[in-house]
């Protein structure tokens, strides 16, 4: 079976788990404070909205690959990485200024919406970004309260608790130097494959798999090998994003075409755009970068000269080369059920055919 049909069917047995779980936290919610009862409504609808489960599916298939059963305990442990995933969109958000994501208001804009409503002429943009920053800081806690309740023995719960914790620690570096290469307003190579590995290759593979392997009980060859896996794929699932960033389209991307180079963004396109480019290839590109009213002529603009400079081909062939190395080091590990393998190099492969 195809790892896409795969993944499917994952979050067809995962969703109605969340789902029951956010309606059991809004009732016990209820019973305390109103405002954390449509705190928590608002976050189940921010991860209800869309998303397609690829990092709770990953905690599911390293529990797998490293010899777990499949049962109903893993899936309830894996929605733990989802609940993390919001805490960071959600302050990413912020962040970015993006106003919608997965077709929905992120929860600044709505609690914006909200802070117009109750106090009209108050400094309603301040009032939403901070009731959003406590919302994530909730989904947080609720992350550390699934998996601290999962149904395994304390000594791996432990381990897990300590993985989850390390999962936000090794993000935060990442999700700062994209914010300092932001404001920089430049980036060298070695600087934006580094951000990758930290906001991407850790956060969204090495992590899940990792948390999911733990779980299993696994030892420090299983999560080395998980780690050969992650790192180079990690940085070839972010190229591919920014690619299909500029080229893509909104309703596959859940967020506007083009918001990347509206936000300024530092990306190996950029970069390698800049690098290649003509002078008036340059200044295009410089001129377009941070551009709040970017209009589809010159988002029409932008691309042309970012595939004329060579910068469009070099970053797809950057992404082939790690997705080689990933499906190179996944062959040295062990499995101990060859569905999470077959999950595995399939996810791998489908970095390099999403198509634009």
């Amino acid at each position: 079976m195809q790892a896409i049909e795969l993944l499917k069917n994952y979050k067809k047995r995962l969703e109605p788990e969340m789902k029951k779980y956010f309606q059991r936290k809004m009732e016990q919610a209820g019973k305390v404070d109103p405002l954390a009862k449509e705190a928590i409504r608002l976050i189940a609808d921010f991860t209800l909205a869309s998303g397609k489960r690829i990092r709770p599916a990953l905690v599911y298939y390293g529990y797998l690959g490293a010899g777990g059963k499949d049962g109903k305990e893993i899936l309830e442990a894996s929605m733990g990485i989802e609940l993390i995933h919001s805490f960071l969109l959600i302050h990413d958000d912020i962040i970015d200024r993006d106003a919608t994501r997965h077709g929905v208001s992120t929860l600044h804009e709505t609690y914006k919406k909200i802070g117009r409503r109750i106090a009209p002429g108050k400094n309603a943009e301040h009032f939403g970004n901070s009731m959003a920053m406590i919302a994530g800081d909730m989904a947080a806690a609720m992350a550390n309260e699934i998996i601290f309740n999962a149904k395994f023995s304390p000594e791996i719960l432990i381990r897990a608790l300590d993985k989850l914790q390390d999962i936000v620690y090794v993000t935060i570096p990442g999700e700062m130097l994209d914010v300092i290469l932001e404001m920089k307003g430049r980036a060298s190579e070695k600087e934006i494959l580094r951000m990758h590995e930290g906001k991407t290759s850790r956060y969204t593979f090495e992590g899940p798999l990792h948390l999911g392997a733990i779980l299993a009980g696994a030892d420090k060859k299983m999560l080395d090998g998980f780690s050969g896996y992650s790192l180079p794929l990690g940085k070839a699932f972010q190229i591919k994003d920014d690619i299909l960033g500029v080229y893509g389209e909104e309703k596959k991307l859940g967020k506007p075409v083009g918001s990347d180079i509206i936000e300024g963004k530092q990306t190996l396109l950029v970069i390698k755009g800049l690098k290649n480019g003509r002078g008036d290839q340059r200044k295009t590109i410089k001129k377009l970068l941070g551009k709040k009213d970017l209009g589809e002529r010159e988002l029409e603009d932008f691309r042309k000269v970012i595939r004329e400079t060579g910068s469009l081909e070099y970053s797809e062939k950057l992404a082939e080369k790690f997705v080689g190395e990933s499906l190179k080091a996944l062959e040295k590990i062990d499995f101990e059920n060859s569905e999470a393998r077959e999950f595995l190099e399939g996810i791998a492969r489908y970095m390099v055919s999403r198509s634009v």
